[in-house]
């Protein structure tokens, strides 16, 4: 047997075995080599054609209505956060089972701080009644060693036990609060027009078609040429190290960030620190504006009735228009949490210590102060989404108001394999179906032409991949949901709550092998200890 060797480095640190042998290779998917930005912009077209084939199919319009897809980002949130609070803990390598109780504590601490001294002071407090759950989990787990599973059903049962209490002290109930009298503000996202009409003057919708179809030139050609999968070609075939790492740490140790040897100049003549960081700040600014205009042609979208067109943009205005604040904090909390994780040193050496924590002490980490930074911010995520169901729907706190959301964020983060982006797509999944769950039956139905059209796109990326057995399972899927979709006439609404615990099973259970945690999850550690 060989020897063992720890590799540290951004998602792609394992445990691998010098010379043992290798396992049958599949096809890479063709789209893993586009930047991620770009990729998630691929998958979310073929979502809107998915919904809009359906709708045509079934006679159905609610899938991509304006009102459906407002209530499906609104529902999207609490879960998110609070599976973006579990991301940030077992990124460090702790397991944060007390989500729930930490959304708890946010709800009434934020109704309370909302009533007693305003709606953006319950916001931060809400905030930090979330974050004192986390440090209890981190004293627990991190200083004193406790099971991350025992401590963390200690602090849901401490949490519902707490606020209730808290409760019939402040307010002389145990069920609820006081409705609160203010709440934060709602907004539009701004569109191009808003942002530069007033330099350029109003612009009409054929000037901002021209503006996205000159930023998606721009956007292509930055994709071509300084993606890294692009600029290897012609040279050395890339390793999967190289192609894995994160091109923002090629010339620097992965854990201490000392300078480490040169990089050669990348083929398009650019150094490979100028190229490693002007590649994502040009991606981010034209996808910006892409976005922008987007947003500013969703009116005109809508108007247009013509396939695929006009549902592209009755999406982008329920999900641009009259949004909470505190929604608007929930979103930017993403691309905040993947830059900080991803994309700086700290981000860098708090992943380290998910991964091997005895190599990151090894190397002048301080493993304590990073776990427990990382969990004090899965509480406070978690804070942020249990203020987010007292503001955008009851209007003040509730006993079971959480309801489990903090367990199927949990789901959700298992679901888009500990990434920012995957957990995204699994809140979202949640989220879209318990709005369509307010729906009718026969708009329910429509469901399951869905889930059969989405079977043909997996079919076809099985069969890409050279992966046989996905593809088989796609088919025999497939066809049951649109048997089942030609047996009935409406979907009963029981069965359209229980489809996204439904779909994470079948994740977990055919691509486990895929799913990859951080490699220390859930291990206890001890300093000086050798693991």
């Amino acid at each position: 047997m060989g020897e063992l060797v720890t590799i540290i480095d951004p998602d792609t640190t394992a445990a691998t075995v010098t010379g043992a042998p290798a396992t049958r290779a599949t096809r890479r998917d063709p789209l893993s080599r586009l930047p991620s930005s770009v990729r998630f912009a691929v998958y979310g077209s073929l979502l809107v054609l998915v919904l809009t084939t359906a709708e045509q199919l079934t006679d159905q319009s609610r899938l991509t209505s304006t009102n459906t897809w407002s209530s499906a980002l609104q529902l999207t949130m609490p879960i998110a956060l609070a599976g973006l609070g579990g991301l940030w803990a077992e990124r460090a390598g702790v397991v944060n089972i007390g989500l729930e109780g930490m959304m708890i504590l946010g709800t009434w601490v934020g109704a309370w701080g909302c009533i007693e001294f305003g709606p953006w002071a319950g916001v931060a407090l809400g905030v930090l009644g979330g974050a004192l759950g986390g440090l209890l989990h981190a004293i627990a787990t991190v200083g004193f060693g406790v099971d991350h599973i025992v401590s963390g059903v200690a602090i849901n049962i401490l949490g519902a036990g707490a606020t209730q209490f808290l409760n019939l002290e402040a307010f002389d109930s145990t069920n609820q609060s006081p409705t609160i009298p203010s709440n934060v503000g709602r907004i539009r996202i701004p569109g191009l027009n808003d942002l530069v009409g007033g330099v350029t003057g109003n612009l009409t919708d054929s000037s901002v078609l021209v503006w996205l179809a000159v930023t998606v030139g721009l956007l292509v050609v930055v994709v071509l040429r300084f993606h890294p999968a692009v600029q290897a070609e012609g040279d050395t075939a890339p390793t999967a190290e190289a192609t894995e790492a994160d091109p923002s740490d090629a010339d620097t140790d992965t854990a201490t960030g000392r300078p480490g040897r040169p990089s050669r100049p990348s083929r398009g003549g650019l150094p490979p620190v100028v190229a490693s960081a002007a590649r994502p700040l040009l991606l981010w600014a034209l996808g910006i504006v892409v976005g922008l205009c987007l947003i500013e042609l969703a009116p005109y979208l809508d108007e247009q009735e013509r396939f695929l067109i006009s549902e592209l943009g009755r999406i982008i205005e329920g999900l641009t228009d009259d949004l909470s604040l505190v929604v608007v904090l929930g979103v930017l909390a993403f691309p905040v949490s993947a830059f900080v994780l991803w994309r700086t040193k700290f981000g860098l050496r708090l992943r380290s210590v998910g991964e091997d924590p005895v190599a990151a002490e090894t190397l002048g980490v301080n493993v304590y102060l990073m776990k427990c930074v990382a969990v004090i911010t899965s509480g406070a995520m978690a804070g942020l989404g249990g203020v987010t169901l007292v503001y955008v729907f009851a209007q003040k706190f509730q006993t079971g108001q959480t309801n489990g959301r903090g367990y199927i964020g949990l789901a959700a983060m298992i679901f888009g394999n500990w990434r920012p982006g995957g957990l995204a797509l699994g809140a979202g999944l949640f989220g879209f179906t318990d709005a369509l769950s307010l729906q009718s039956g026969e708009t329910t139905r429509a469901l399951l032409v869905v889930v059969a059209l989405g079977s043909i796109l997996m079919v076809a990326r099985a069969l890409v991949t050279g992966r046989w057995k996905p593809a088989a399972v796609a088919v025999v899927a497939g066809v049951a949901s649109y048997g089942w979709f030609r047996a009935v006439d409406e979907l009963p609404g029981e069965i359209v709550v229980f489809l996204p615990h439904l779909t994470t099973l079948l994740v977990l259970t055919f691509a486990s092998q895929r799913l990859r945690p951080p490699a220390a999850d859930g291990q206890r550690y001890r300093r000086g200890e050798s693991g």
